[in-house]
């Protein structure tokens, strides 16, 4: 198969790019995301038809928060689009005229990483996004694993902490409230205001109170080597490498690949991570070590993914 359309599904807008078998993106357009359930079909269906003017495009690849079934084809549960047992496949297919293939947004970015990005090289690949929550994938042997019923690799809601903190999923402990952006600026706040005179120029990037810290400052004020902001990223890193320590007692993978908006950061987060995940992998002295690396293809990867899984059919 030759071209096809990958389609990334955003709270602010929905991207559509026509995509190569290499993974680079030939054209690409943008419309807001609506707000209604079907407003939001209707508007990936226009901007498919926009991105494909011009070019021969035989699929289409949609990424898409929330359980995605085991065909590919419904959305079981995507609570921001308030999505129940949504027929997405069905409906973008009978208003574009092409196949059409739904996947989890994380698992979408996971293989276009594994494909074009970071995991070059690896067959056997774990992906974590560390962005406002915390979401993932997993390839084996080459090949996307989803499950039984399609729901796999929703990391985030791991219970870490036994009757821990309240998750916006209704249980409590899970990791993303440990290990993401959300929880990076619950650091921040909590250490500004415990100690303000350690976190001066943190503080003074926002409205200078705890509460008008956000994570833009938090990052700005780390690269100029505010205290409380670097022992901020530090405590995610912890969380997120303990994390990663118990998904290679599961997986065994060779390589972890760190995406979201938290990971451009780089070395900043990355180090940190990589040294807690070294700490806490059980019998670490005495067997391989996966790599920690950097995702590659930043707010790309989830289009370009969406797009090749739709190329393998």
């Amino acid at each position: 198969m030759g071209l096809t359309i990958g389609v990334d599904i955003g709270g602010t807008k929905i991207a559509a790019g026509v995509v190569d078998e290499e993974g680079a993106i030939l054209d690409t357009s943008t419309v807001p995301t609506p707000p209604t359930p079907e407003g939001v079909i209707d508007a990936i269906a226009d901007a498919v038809r926009t991105v494909s003017a011009g070019h021969d495009v035989e699929a289409v690849g949609i990424g898409a928060a929330g359980y995605v079934d085991d065909k590919r084809a419904t959305v079981l549960f995507a609570p921001n689009i308030n999505w129940r047992h949504e027929a997405l496949k069905d409906k973008v297919e009978q208003r574009v005229g092409m196949p059409v293939v739904v996947e989890n947004d994380a698992n979408a970015a996971a293989w276009g990483e594994y494909r074009f990005g970071a995991g070059h090289g690896h067959d056997d690949v774990v992906c974590i996004t560390l962005g406002t929550g915390l979401g993932g994938g997993i390839i084996i042997g080459g090949r996307l694993h989803r499950g039984r019923f399609g729901v796999a690799a929703e990391f985030g809601h791991l219970r870490v902490v036994p009757d821990g903190l309240l998750c916006g999923c209704g249980s409590q402990g899970c990791w993303e409230q440990y290990a993401s952006g959300r929880a990076l600026v619950r650091y921040a706040r909590q250490r500004a205001a415990a100690a303000p005179e350690n976190a001066a120029l943190l503080l003074g990037l926002g409205d200078g109170t705890p509460e008008g810290i956000q994570g833009k400052h938090i990052s700005d004020a780390a690269r100029q080597g505010d205290p409380v902001a670097i022992d901020s990223f530090r405590e995610l890193a912890r969380w997120a490498g303990a994390g990663l320590a118990d998904l290679a007692s599961l997986f065994d993978p060779s390589a972890f690949i760190v995406g979201g908006g938290v990971s451009d950061e780089g070395d900043l987060v990355l180090d940190p991570i990589r040294k807690s995940f070294r700490r806490w992998l059980v019998g670490s002295q005495w067997r391989p070590h996966a790599q920690v690396l950097a995702a590659q293809l930043g707010g790309k990867a989830g289009l370009v993914g969406a797009a090749d899984l739709a190329r393998q059919g």
